[in-house]
């Protein structure tokens, strides 16, 4: 079995949804993630303890998704020298999600997070994939392909269009 080099972590449950995302995407680059709960307000130690021994324990990066405050990702940030990148989750008790997205862009210097569209978890496993690409020709290869799949995805959108009677100077 390959090493988890990414962590991927929500606040509650109620997140996994969403957060599953990530793991669908790294799973198509063959990047096996692990998926936990840590919660920033209920379990601090745990959060502590994750964040600080993620590099140690061989992570390369982390996901972190939360809801309404959304102190998860900033924290973790905060304890680790891994990149972070956030995923806000519009909640039950979220603000539009605009509470998640501002507790997680806006974070003071020194503690970056890379932040993803609201509910953009897809996202954030496909920029860690491109991360760990940067030392892994294997996962560069595989999102390389992927870019080309989408490419084809759009020109057959055109295709489409063109064949129900558009067309546009630009495709001719």
């Amino acid at each position: 079995m390959a090493a988890v080099l990414v962590g991927i972590i929500m606040g509650s449950e109620s997140d996994l949804e969403i957060m599953k995302g990530a793991a669908e995407m790294l799973r198509q680059f063959e990047v096996e993630p692990e998926l936990t709960i840590v919660s920033a307000h209920r379990t601090p130690e745990r959060l502590r303890e994750y964040a600080s021994k993620a590099k140690e324990r061989g992570l390369k990066v982390i996901i972190a998704g939360a809801g309404g405050a959304a102190h998860l990702p900033g924290m973790v940030a905060a304890q680790t020298i891994l990149p972070v990148i956030g995923v806000p989750v519009k909640s039950s008790n979220s603000v539009d999600g605009w509470d998640s997205i501002l507790s997680i862009l806006q974070m003071p210097y020194g503690v970056p997070v890379a932040t993803v569209a609201l509910n953009g978890a897809k996202n954030a496993g496909i920029l860690a994939a491109q991360i760990l690409a940067l030392h892994d020709p294997s996962i560069a290869g595989k999102l390389e392909a992927y870019k080309e799949y989408q490419d084809d995805i759009v020109m057959e959108s055109v295709k489409n269009v063109r064949n129900i009677g558009f067309t546009n100077e630009f495709d001719v």
